[in-house]
């Protein structure tokens, strides 16, 4: 008993053909025993040898790709197959990426049914929305026909609306509800990563009923882990896993050895919650739920291998405020993208600006605050991000709840106190050493303790105030904690230096 299976039949193979008759032998008066012997046809040319795939380093070597580029140019079907044909789907990903914009096309069309559309998930978003655009709507339905319900979804997702519907529109109706229904659910949701092909049966079967199924079914899943008993309102009972079923005796029912304990998501659920119970419980596979219980699909853990990637750079790109650019953007999206948040960093620089402009006559009396304000600025700007790097990665990841968060914070108070009395030391000492002045030393040993205290806060304090109103941390905390450790930076120096000289 399966869903809705996206793969087309298997074609039915051509009848063999007639073998034609053999020719009449030529008689002895029809040859002269003086006519010449024929000459042998022309040996066939054997096909130029393939270059190497990937360099000594595991990179595409470029001779792979002027190969295939020169087949392209040729329109020589034949030996772009040869080259191209085997190559597992990673590798032919990265060969379109590789190619100028106008031949990727041109691959898709000349090698025609022995294109696997299933590289198209290994491709940057980008390249792949407009290689998709560039293709005629036939050949990218009978493409997404080919795959896989989760990775018909995935390709889909990012396309224009119009485009999409146009494509779905061209999907036979039986497949075209699947993944309308998979569309439907959130972004980012269990139900998008969610593949809707897989194995239920009742719990009244045998085992050797569940196994001559397994054996007998054409259109069942690729690949599959578990074996899923439901009622016969399609409610999940639970599952067995496959050694369970080869172990077990073909008369025992299913059902007897169901593993109920079972471990589920619901479509709505949030695709970071599946990858943590995927690492939490050591899982090969999820079944995924709808609100009434009922068995809506299976997460496989290549899914989640992928999320955890795609989630660990996004979070990386949020935190140097590149949001989610990637190489093969071009060059106007890139520089937009990057606008907003280096003119947000302006705005906090200005506000940092106008502390120092608080202290004019101090600098203009202690004209070595200048130089040394910015150090104790700078070294409470890499404290904080360090802190909030750590605070953020494990509000990512859950690590950090309400049992363990006041021991987090506290500990990294005190790292910051005693990484500032640290360097309060070394930089005072070297003041001490620079401009013979203890008690500018002190000044700015005194500021550099304050400013990493600070930092350690503001790190650890500002992405847990982001998150509990509902924010993304990873998005917004580096802007605040840089402009929290330059302002109290320049005020512990600057003010410091007024109170202790009698400056105000």
């Amino acid at each position: 008993m399966t869903d809705e299976d996206l793969s087309p039949a298997a074609p039915a193979g051509a009848p063999p053909s007639t073998p034609s008759p053999s020719p009449r032998p030529s008689s002895p008066d029809e040859v002269s025993p003086r006519d010449p012997a024929p000459a042998p046809p022309p040996a066939a040319e054997a096909p130029p040898p393939s270059p190497e795939l990937r360099d000594e380093d595991g990179d595409l070597t470029r001779e792979f790709r002027e190969a295939v580029a020169d087949a392209i140019a040729a329109e020589d079907a034949d030996r772009l197959h040869d080259l191209a044909a085997d190559l597992h789907e990673s590798d032919l990903a990265e060969l379109i990426g590789a190619l100028d914009v106008g031949e990727r096309p041109e691959l898709v069309r000349l090698m025609g049914e022995d294109f696997d559309f299933s590289a198209l998930v290994e491709l940057d978003e980008t390249v792949r929305v407009q290689l998709i655009e560039d293709l005629p709507h036939e050949t990218v339905v009978e493409g997404v026909r080919d795959l896989d319900s989760d990775d018909a979804v995935y390709i889909l997702e990012d396309l224009d609306v119009d485009d999409r519907d146009a494509i779905l529109d061209k999907i036979p109706v039986a497949e075209r509800v699947g993944l309308v229904r998979s569309l439907d659910y959130p972004e980012e949701s269990a139900g998008r990563l969610m593949q809707t092909e897989f194995i239920a049966v009742p719990p009244t079967w045998t085992v050797g009923q569940v196994i001559d199924y397994c054996r007998e079914t054409e259109d069942l899943p690729d690949d599959f882990y578990e074996i899923h008993v439901v009622d016969p309102t399609f409610k999940l009972l639970g599952t067995v896993a496959l050694d369970k079923v080869l172990r077990t005796k073909r008369l025992t029912p299913i059902g007897d050895i169901v593993d109920q304990d079972r471990i589920t998501a619901r479509v709505d659920d949030d695709r970071e919650d599946v990858a943590r119970q995927f690492a939490r419980y050591n899982l090969i596979s999820l079944p995924i739920v709808d609100a009434a219980d009922r068995l809506a699909g299976v997460v496989t853990a290549d899914d989640v291998v992928d999320v955890v990637e795609e989630e660990a750079e996004e979070d990386m790109r949020a935190l140097a405020g590149v949001g989610d650019e990637e190489i093969s953007d071009t060059v106007w999206y890139t520089t937009r993208n990057r606008f907003l948040w280096l003119f947000v960093n302006l705005l906090t620089a200005f506000l940092a600006a106008s502390v120092i402009g608080l202290f004019e006559n101090t600098i203009a009396k202690i004209v070595a605050l200048a130089a040394l304000a910015p150090v104790v600025a700078g070294q409470g700007g890499v404290a904080a991000t360090q802190t909030m790097t750590v605070a953020v990665r494990a509000l990512a990841t859950r690590e950090v709840g309400s049992l363990n968060l006041s021991r987090f914070i506290n500990r990294e108070v005190m790292v910051a106190f005693l990484n500032g009395f640290a360097f309060a030391v070394i930089v005072g000492l070297s003041v001490w050493g620079w401009y013979r002045e203890w008690q500018l030393g002190l000044v700015v040993g005194g500021a550099m303790v304050a400013n990493l205290i600070a930092a350690g806060l503001a790190g650890v304090g500002i992405p847990l105030v982001i998150e509990k109103v509902g924010g993304d941390p990873a998005v917004i905390s580096g802007v605040f904690v840089t402009t929290v450790t330059d302002c109290v930076g320049f005020f512990a120096v600057l003010g410091f230096a007024t109170w202790w000289y009698g400056l105000a």
